[in-house]
């Protein structure tokens, strides 16, 4: 290394969890004016790493910058988020970051060189102080890593943090989160039981009105064209579940939660109940796979023939992955056209004898995300298409599901599906489906720069679309948009304005543009974070640099995140939902895998000739004149109802009637909240 006379910092190898020294191993010293470093300064190097890897310049003002030099990637841990810094690339580096020099492997932390000055007065402080300036140091410094705020904390916290085990997930997200915690215990909030009880019991009635129609029915194929023991036989295919009354097919549900009370998971889901029965081909979509977990939360995927992950990762995490799959599971990673983009798509498609389930769901495949957080999914079952009939025109469905199936370039695989035999399952594979009674419609995102006919094919431009193409009642002209998501962009006012054009479009049914209406972004609060079921390690999950939230012209948005009738306010959201509504009804609901960025739902360029996208992502929309064009409905409503008046709640219901039959849907949808008006409490 070349060094310089002042030693200014050192790089000490850390454990994976990013907080535990590892023992044996010397610092390696930084001096003032560049170090370089490389295979023979780093334990257990591999010739992955170039002799001289990185160059990290330190300049006396105690400012780092790293320039990677070798021929391969280096990961840059900062706060709760990370970075991949390709060969040639720079940047700047704080104390506190860990550097990966390669994805995955040999983390190393930066530390400064405290001043005498600095260690005499450490060695002052007494306890007290010592946990006072920690507690100010988590509200001035949310979205700095957990392993830092816990470095100040009493050793008892310190011990606890070290028994995690952390790992990253999403990128676009940017989140650092704990994969094992102890579970933790909640209180049975009495108001939050006596709303829930006071729900369920208005729902049972409506629900056992129901359910015998529902059992006459099966979602995904015409209801005049299946007896209740046909139906039955494609619910044991498909494994329909029919907890608490509620079909696992053809709704929006949410995740169970571990450490909540009996009452707030009823009618949840876990990763069990989505991927059962006779499956004979799956193909799972996300950006983060944790291979051990989901073979043991879900023993059904060790039977499944066919296997397709299409996945994001790359480097050290793509090796892993690919070290941990079955031998017969294939991968898959659609092409990133454009940089700092991520495959972050959600989405489940299980291939039956009897037909397609489809899933879309907000939800890595990992541990925490299936457990500890607040979390949503669709899915509807479809049948195959009756040949005899003939050739039917494709659904918009269809034609949205193909096109985002083909633009991932994956080139199929052969599987054998019973009944039918062997078959080449590839994007053209998914038109053999009747999707006709689809409730929702697709929205997807692809990165690249999207112009001419593909302009309003993708992002926000194709939400545009399909609104502009639905009809609203009188009462949602000017209502108010929400905006609930996980991860915070780098925004400006000109993309809130054109965002908020997609967003607001649609006409009444006098042809009345129903135009801009208030925006609510809901967002938990530093005190949701520190009360949350997993306290600061949750805050990993909802990660936005400070800059990014204290944006002046945001500061109007702001709303705080409340689920207590659902006993979900300190399970911190992983869902994204966006909707409008209008008092006690809506207007449309979505879905989505996708955050508030310029990367999840495109940016126009050149005078609005242009889209640019950088990521994947699948969203699902609900409208009331959706479902009404799909059963012609005499009488549909929308309705947004309150479940008590004594808090601000959403919860989405919408139903048709038809004689004397109710079809029933009933998303728990979690939030809204209250005006969040005090500075600094935002979470970042």
């Amino acid at each position: 290394m070349l060094t310089s006379k002042a030693q200014l910092g050192r790089l000490q190898a850390v454990e994976d969890d990013g907080s535990t020294l590892k023992s044996g191993v010397l610092p390696i010293a930084l001096f003032e004016g560049p170090n370089s470093i490389g295979r023979d300064d780093l334990v257990s190097a591999n010739k992955q790493v170039s002799r001289k890897h990185v160059v990290l310049k330190t300049s006396s003002d105690c400012t780092f910058e790293l320039s990677v030099i070798g021929q391969n990637p280096v990961v840059i841990k900062s706060g709760s988020g990370k970075r991949k810094l390709l060969p040639n690339a720079r940047a700047l580096i704080s104390a506190g970051d860990i550097i990966e020099f390669l994805p995955g492997k040999m983390p190393y932390k930066l530390t400064l060189e405290p001043t005498e000055d600095e260690l005499v007065h450490h060695s002052s402080r007494d306890v007290q102080s010592r946990r006072s300036s920690q507690a100010a140091h988590c509200e001035e410094s949310g979205a700095r890593s957990l392993s830092l705020l816990l470095q100040e904390c009493k050793p008892s916290e310190t011990k606890k943090k070290r028994e995690l085990e952390t790992i990253i997930i999403d990128s676009d997200e940017d989140e650092q989160v704990s994969k094992k915690q102890k579970q933790q215990l909640i209180e049975d909030e009495a108001f939050a039981q006596a709303v829930q009880a006071e729900e369920d019991g208005a729902a049972r009635a409506s629900i056992r009105g129901n359910v015998s129609l529902l059992n006459e029915q099966h979602i995904g194929t015409s209801s005049s064209s299946k007896s209740p023991r046909a139906a039955n036989k494609l619910d044991e295919a498909f494994g329909v579940d029919y907890e608490a009354g509620c079909r696992s097919s053809s709704t929006f549900r949410l995740m169970q939660v571990k450490g909540l009370p009996q009452w707030a998971n009823k009618g949840c889901v876990n990763i069990r109940g989505v991927i059962q029965g006779d499956v004979q081909v799956a193909l799972l979509s996300n950006y983060m796979v944790d291979i051990d977990w989901l073979l043991e939360a879900c023993p059904r995927l060790k039977t499944v023939p066919s296997v397709v992950i299409f996945h994001g990762e790359s480097g050290g995490s793509l090796e892993l992955l690919q070290a941990r799959k079955p031998n017969s599971w294939l991968l898959h990673k659609p092409p990133l056209r454009l940089s700092y983009g991520t495959h972050h798509t959600k989405a489940m498609f299980l291939l039956y004898p009897t037909g397609i389930r489809i899933v879309v769901h907000t939800a890595n495949l990992i541990y925490i995300d299936w457990n500890n957080k607040s979390q949503g999914l669709w899915t509807q079952d479809f049948p195959y298409k009756n040949v005899a009939a003939g050739e039917s025109k494709p659904s918009p469905f269809e034609n949205d599901l193909v096109e985002y199936l083909q633009a991932l370039e994956w080139t199929g695989c052969i599987a054998i599906i019973s009944g039918i035999g062997e078959v080449h399952v590839d994007a053209a594979f998914f038109r053999k489906f009747d999707y006709s009674s689809a409730m929702v419609r697709l929205v997807a995102s692809v990165p690249g720069y999207h112009l001419g006919r593909n302009l309003t094919k993708w992002g926000h431009l194709k939400l545009r679309t399909i609104l502009q193409e639905q009809h609203f009642e009188e009462h949602f002209k000017g209502s108010p948009c929400v905006y609930q998501f996980s991860s915070l962009g780098s925004l400006d006012e000109k993309w809130m304005g054109e965002f908020g054009s997609s967003i607001q479009a649609g006409s009444t049914f006098g042809n009345e543009q129903l135009g801009p209406g208030p925006v609510q972004i809901v967002w938990p609060t530093v005190e949701d974070i520190r009360n949350s079921l997993e306290g600061y390690a949750a805050g990993g999950a909802v990660p936005s640099p400070l800059k990014n939230v204290e944006r002046a012209f945001l500061s109007k948005y702001w709303y705080r995140w409340q689920a207590d009738h659902t006993g979900r306010s300190r399970a911190i959201p992983h869902i994204k939902t966006f909707l409008r509504y209008n008092d006690q009804r809506l207007a449309w609901f979505l879905l989505t895998s996708s955050n508030l960025s310029k990367a999840a739902w495109g940016v126009l360029q050149k005078n609005g000739s242009q889209l640019m996208i950088r990521s994947y992502e699948v969203s699902t929309l609900m409208t009331a004149s959706l479902l009404q064009s799909i059963y012609s409905a005499e009488s549909f409503t929308s309705s947004l109802i309150t479940l008590s008046s004594r808090c601000s709640v959403l919860a989405f219901a919408c139903w048709k009637q038809l004689k004397c039959h109710s079809l029933f849907m009933h998303l728990q949808l979690l939030y809204l909240a209250q005006r969040i008006a005090e500075q600094g409490g935002r979470w970042r």
